[in-house]
């Protein structure tokens, strides 16, 4: 099972969305996106399709989006299926009771709004230090980068001294920067969900 964290507003959902929408169609529905091979057996995206796919461009338009309130449980079939558990920003008071059989998880910051920066370091910090999770491999993605900000990620990265908290955590953590509104980024993020499912089975 894969989490998929966040503070609200930060681009969980539409991430989820686009990442499904990112793979090409299974077989028999009109073959792959432009310059992508069809996909093969069971919907399923093999690794030479994971390379051909650049993350940018044949999204179309962002797919409407509403807050999650609950939990969103979303298939993605890379080679087998992953299935992905977006729980709510406003319902990080019980984010804890559904850290039990977590092998990996996404955790999404909004790169265009610095302000947000403290309470989404502070969330950080508490599922890294949760016990449940010390196995976990962690992704943070710093999302909307295709927004203007007056901060670049470096500098949100040093402010909230992430190189620290990566050094000391007991997590393998990757940092990425992706748009999940025009797709930069995105074939990274399935290939990082390909291998560590891999790696944790």
């Amino acid at each position: 099972m894969c989490l998929l964290l966040g503070a609200a507003g930060v681009g969980k959902t539409l991430l989820v969305k686009r990442l499904q929408n990112i793979l090409p169609r299974r077989a028999g529905g009109g073959g792959g996106r432009r310059g992508v091979p069809p996909v093969g057996p069971a919907g399923s995206l093999t690794a030479a399709q994971l390379s051909a796919l650049d993350g940018t461009g044949d999204l179309g338009d962002p797919p409407p989006t509403r807050p999650t309130v609950g939990t969103n449980l979303t298939d993605i079939v890379i080679q087998k299926k992953i299935s992905v558990r977006e729980l709510g920003g406003c319902m990080s008071p019980i984010w804890p009771s559904y850290y039990g059989n977590c092998h990996a998880l996404l955790f999404v910051l909004d790169a265009s709004d610095p302000t947000q920066l403290s309470a989404s370091c502070v969330q950080l910090l508490g599922l890294l230090s949760a016990e449940q999770l010390a196995e976990a491999s962690v992704l943070i993605l710093f999302n909307k980068t295709d927004l203007p900000c007056y901060m670049s990620v470096e500098e949100m990265k040093s402010l909230m001294r992430l190189p620290d908290i990566i050094a000391r955590a007991k997590q393998n953590i990757t940092t990425a920067e992706i748009s999940a509104r025009v797709g930069t980024g995105l074939a990274g993020v399935l290939r990082w969900l390909r291998d560590t499912h891999r790696t944790s089975r």
